[in-house]
């Protein structure tokens, strides 16, 4: 089981620490599968202190993160906005990104940040959310199912200029 984390809204002096982590928690997943050039043009065009200063400010992102005795071990990141069609339930909202740190996989924390992330949902009004997970990252696949997370529809996704494939999963927060 994880330390006791203390899961709450990431603040706008972590922008530099929150990118960071963005970017080592997307290349410890992804690396292997992706070519250097396309994984960096990804994590320079996603995860830069600036963008992420951008994010924290922006009204239709909601961030939370995992502190542990103040070190940043896990983020969550709801979005709203446009929806795809096949995302068929009521007041949506995107699970845009979930990552939690190497160090920390198989320790509970991924659960408590989840039931943290869909309390913030429904704070924010949604009854409906929804994500992209890459259709080769089966363990990711396996974890939001266990959450109840249902496979809708797929969408293309780039990493860089590598155009994947992403399986649109949804539940409802009833």
């Amino acid at each position: 089981m994880t330390a006791a984390a203390q899961v709450r809204p990431a603040r706008p002096e972590e922008a530099a620490a929150l990118a960071t982590l963005m970017e080592r928690t997307f290349r410890d997943a992804f690396g292997a599968a992706n070519t250097p050039g396309d994984l960096a043009l990804h994590c320079r065009t996603h995860y830069a202190p600036d963008i992420q200063a951008a994010e924290l400010a922006d009204p239709a992102f909601s961030t939370l993160v995992a502190d542990l005795g103040g070190s940043l071990a896990a983020f969550a990141q709801l979005q709203s906005g446009e929806t795809p069609a096949e995302v068929a339930g009521a007041d949506p909202i995107q699970l845009a990104r979930f990552y939690v740190d190497q160090a920390w996989h198989g320790r509970g924390l991924a659960q408590q940040l989840m039931a943290a992330a869909l309390a913030a949902a429904r704070a924010r009004g949604a009854r409906t959310v929804w994500l992209g997970v890459w259709e080769k990252n089966p363990r990711g696949i396996a974890f939001y199912r266990k959450e109840g997370f249902r496979e809708v529809g797929m969408f293309d996704f780039f990493v860089g200029t590598d155009r994947q494939r992403d399986f649109i999963m949804a539940r409802p927060l009833d």
